[in-house]
């Protein structure tokens, strides 16, 4: 009898092992550079792309999901922490993540915190945007980088990151001698070559790993064949197209007919335009060929002649079959490896794309086809197709993968779970989704109800600070169910007028929720009267009343510099103060202060008043320090 209850506890401890890995499930995230929905799945009847349409056929396909900024950098800094534009801080190409938020969570590194072996490989994050180790914090092992890929036998890594013809490879390499033979230094000869040839697409017969994404496929499915899966993976994998150059080995381009495709219906701006939301397709004007000539029409839009707008839609659609085929390749080998049963794949694109709608290319707008990306999500335990219709936007991203994965939501998220949705349960989860875009000294706020856009301008504020009418530069409404081009902005159209107050109800609402987030986030400081009397807001009185007699500022600048500075020296104490933290952490927090004062206080001051405060700054508190 005890026997077979020694077998019987050794059979049920191996049930509840199974349960337990089959209640972390492994995840396949796939993100994909500057892919709109043209996809088979969206209804795109012209796309060939029938890996990724297998996988969202018994998966959850979210078809009015939306950016949180059409731009690669701030696009994934807010998709990875869950967090908005706003709040990371990070709306260019050139604010790293931890510099200005040192402590904020991302997806793959709360992963890791639960026990998960997380890699990454391609572009997950903007280079730009973290640090040299593609964010050292979330990776269990560094993260692979392009530098780091192999190519097949006979062929080098693509020229300038891209190449592969030989008629390119030549003009290049012609290019190159000549820069050489010039003296230039080498550091600036990547810069005399593309200012002078980088071509928009190519085509080329080469195998797919020839080009970076074949080799990133290759080097992840290197990596299932050699995962430790004692554990559950969280297995990243970035590619790089059909972000431009719409690079794609020649079988790609043969699967479609060049003289089928259709340009974009809508070529100009909207009816009532509002001028601010356009712009010159800057990134396209740098890719650059003997024989392309770029030149903007009477509305400052960029004018393409027919046959180059058709040959880029054609490297386009090439390129994003050949990212297609090879995540086909990365699935085949999980299945190989039957680890299908219990992974969920995850595949998104950053933003949407302009292909000529509205004369705009690339991104960089909060029109439909820039903020509008594809996510789709597979759970194997769920295995049944849905789409859904309702607004969803990339922070939601965060805690569906958590609460799916059963490792608990993080708190501070900006997103919701969209579980039941995968679940089949419901076909909603909120009201509308919140993309933004910065244009000059103005931030674009675009609210995508079901079947409405509402988006308004606002001078020189951001949504953590209170938002009255008379900073508003603009708004714009547009109506999808009855003018899907965007043809005319309809906000003083008199049939309109409910519809408009409607959208600016939420707006509203919006703003507000965005300042009481931003008052109780983190370590801020809810009220300046609660800190008068403690030391960090003395200290501020004193440095403050030096640096305004010295500079003899305007009573409004006065106080604005006080609370500043108050708000400085009170963030610092609190994140600091009392913690045994090391001094790395120490030095990336007071940066981290230092730069989000700089752009406070650049509201008001010039850039030479800010140095002008922060050298009397310096001064006045090494008097402090030495007394």
């Amino acid at each position: 009898m005890k026997k077979h209850l020694f077998f019987f506890l050794i059979l049920l401890s191996i049930i509840k092992i199974q349960a337990q890995d089959q209640s972390n499930p492994n995840i396949l995230f796939i993100a994909i550079d500057d892919l709109k929905p043209t996809l088979g799945i969206y209804g795109d009847s012209f796309a060939i792309t029938p890996n990724i349409d297998a996988i969202a056929k018994n998966g959850t396909t979210f078809l009015n999901n939306h950016t949180q900024q059409a731009i690669c950098g701030p696009s994934r800094a807010s998709l990875l922490t869950g967090k908005r534009p706003d709040y990371t801080k990070v709306w260019d190409l050139k604010t790293k993540m931890r510099d200005v938020n040192p402590t904020i969570l991302t997806i793959p590194q709360y992963f890791k915190q639960r026990g998960y072996e997380t890699i990454g490989v391609g572009k997950i994050y903007d280079p730009r945007c973290v640090d040299n180790h593609r964010d050292k914090p979330s990776w269990s092992i560094p993260s692979i980088k392009e530098n780091e890929l192999e190519y097949p036998k006979g062929y080098n890594k693509p020229a300038l990151g891209f190449y592969q013809n030989k008629e390119n490879l030549n003009t290049i390499n012609g290019i190159k001698n000549s820069a050489l033979a010039k003296n230039i230094q080498k550091n600036k000869i990547y810069k005399y070559i593309t200012d002078r040839f980088k071509p928009p697409y190519e085509m080329a017969d080469v195998p797919d790993g020839a080009y970076v994404d074949g080799a990133i496929a290759n080097k992840s499915i290197q990596l299932l064949d050699t995962m430790n899966t004692s554990k559950p993976f969280f297995l990243a994998v970035g590619f790089k197209r059909p972000h431009l150059p719409f690079v794609a080995p020649k079988k790609y381009w043969q699967l479609y007919d060049e003289s089928k495709i259709q340009l974009a219906a809508y070529q100009k701006k909207s009816k009532n335009p509002v001028d601010v939301s356009y712009h010159k397709a800057g990134e396209m004007q740098k890719y650059k060929t003997p024989e392309i000539i770029y030149k903007l029409n009477n509305d400052g839009l960029l004018a393409l002649d027919k046959e180059l707008q058709k040959k880029l839609m054609h490297g386009y659609y090439a390129a994003t079959s050949y990212i297609d085929a090879q995540i086909g390749k990365i699935i085949a080998k999980l299945k190989q490896k039957d680890l299908d049963k219990n992974t969920i794949i995850v595949i998104w694109g950053d933003h949407g794309y302009h292909l000529g709608d509205h004369s705009l290319w690339n991104k960089h707008s909060n029109f439909e086809q820039a903020t509008r990306s594809p996510l789709i999500i597979y759970d194997p335990r769920i295995n049944t197709g849905y789409k859904i219709n309702s607004p969803t936007e990339f922070v939601d991203l965060f805690p569906t993968l958590s609460d799916i994965a059963n490792i608990g939501i993080p708190k501070n998220l900006d997103g919701v779970s969209l579980k039941a949705q995968i679940k089949g349960e419901v076909n909603t989860s909120k009201t509308y989704a919140v993309s933004q875009y910065p244009r000059k000294n103005k931030m674009g706020y675009s609210f995508r109800t079901k079947e409405y856009r509402y988006t308004v301008w606002i001078n020189k504020k951001k949504s953590t600070v209170p938002i009255f009418k008379e900073d508003i530069h603009a708004e714009e409404l547009y109506d999808y169910k009855n003018d899907p081009l965007e043809t005319e902005n309809k906000i003083d159209n008199e049939e309109y007028k409910q519809i408009k107050i409607t959208h600016q109800m939420l707006a509203k609402g919006y703003f507000k929720d965005q300042v009481a987030a931003s008052k109780t986030s983190g370590e801020k400081i809810k009220n300046l009267d609660k800190v008068k009397n403690n030391n960090t807001y003395k200290r501020a009185q004193v440095i403050s009343e030096f640096i305004i007699n010295t500079m003899s500022l305007t009573n409004t600048k006065r106080q604005f510099l006080l609370e500043t500075l108050s708000e400085k020296y009170a963030n610092n104490t609190a994140q600091t103060k009392g913690k045994n933290l090391p001094k790395s952490t120490r030095r990336a927090i007071y940066k981290a202060t230092f730069i989000a004062t700089r752009n406070k206080l650049s509201k008001i001051f010039s850039k030479i008043e800010i140095a002008q405060i922060n050298k009397l700054e310096k001064r006045k508190m090494s008097e402090l320090n030495n007394n």
